[in-house]
């Protein structure tokens, strides 16, 4: 059988405003014929990520979906600029209300399949919910769908490492003097009394669209009961053995072979 090279891939960088400030993004965009009526891929990253911590998984996953696939930073995260004061506790569905439709205002997406990681798994929901018509896929990896006891646990625990100052230093390679405020939101949000009966009930009613929801059997922030949830109904739950928290990093190929094939049977989804 006569071997295929891989397409080649452009990356670009942009820069997104939104009214607290600039936003920075970037693009896997496979030069093939056809891309431009196919609907991209917006990734959400989780609660102490950016860009450059997807590391190749937007890239191999342009390459097997023939998609466009775009990342962002939120603001206070990676090259973003600072977030001003403290999130809310409705930080995920303001995400999805006020980001989103200007990240595809500027970037000229009108149709798209949403996909997130952890926290950014919820955000896709939220998105999905909002824009019915706009989200033709939701991908969630790792994401919680409400508080359990062994979220909270492992944000303790995590929130504790974070004191030795060489950890802390670990999350400022990527957030620079962010990395503080990024660690602090994210722990002090997830574990104040306000957010433990969040949940993504109410979104989760509102989707219409396929759902793949992905988790590790070993995930140390959520049990499976997370991706059961919200792909009740809707769609797949798919348990990845032997993974945890970060299925893009720890079961790259497998995972994007799960999403492709999830994409594939759904037909071209074009824009």
């Amino acid at each position: 059988m006569p071997h295929t090279p891989p397409m080649t891939i452009e990356e670009t960088e942009s820069w997104i405003r939104i009214e607290e400030g600039r936003l920075f993004a970037k693009s896997w965009t496979p030069r093939v014929p056809g891309i431009e009526g196919l609907a991209p891929i917006l990734l959400f990253h989780d609660s102490l990520g950016c860009v450059e911590l997807w590391r190749s998984f937007p890239k191999a996953l342009a390459q097997a979906t023939g998609r466009r696939v775009i990342a962002y930073d939120r603001l206070g995260f990676g090259r973003s600029d600072p977030y001003p004061g403290q999130s809310g506790s409705d930080f995920i569905a303001k995400e999805a209300q006020y980001v989103v439709p200007r990240l595809c205002e500027q970037l000229d997406v009108r149709t798209f399949i949403a996909c997130g990681h952890s926290v950014g798994g919820g955000m896709a929901v939220e998105t999905a919910a909002r824009f019915p018509t706009r989200c033709l896929a939701l991908v969630t990896i790792a994401a919680q769908a409400f508080v359990e006891e062994k979220t909270r646990e492992g944000i303790r625990i995590a929130q504790r490492e974070f004191e030795d100052p060489a950890q802390l230093a670990r999350v400022a390679k990527y957030h620079g003097d962010k990395a503080r405020w990024a660690v602090d939101t994210w722990t002090w949000t997830w574990l104040s009394p306000e957010f433990a009966n969040w949940s993504l009930d109410e979104p989760l009613a509102a989707v219409r669209c396929p759902v793949l929801a992905v988790h590790g059997d070993q995930d140390e922030y959520g049990s499976n009961e997370q991706a059961r949830r919200i792909a009740a109904g809707r769609g797949t739950a798919y348990i990845l053995p032997e993974t945890g928290h970060v299925p893009h990093r720890e079961q790259e190929k497998r995972l994007v072979d799960v999403i492709h094939r999830f994409l594939e049977s759904l037909g071209p989804l074009r824009r």
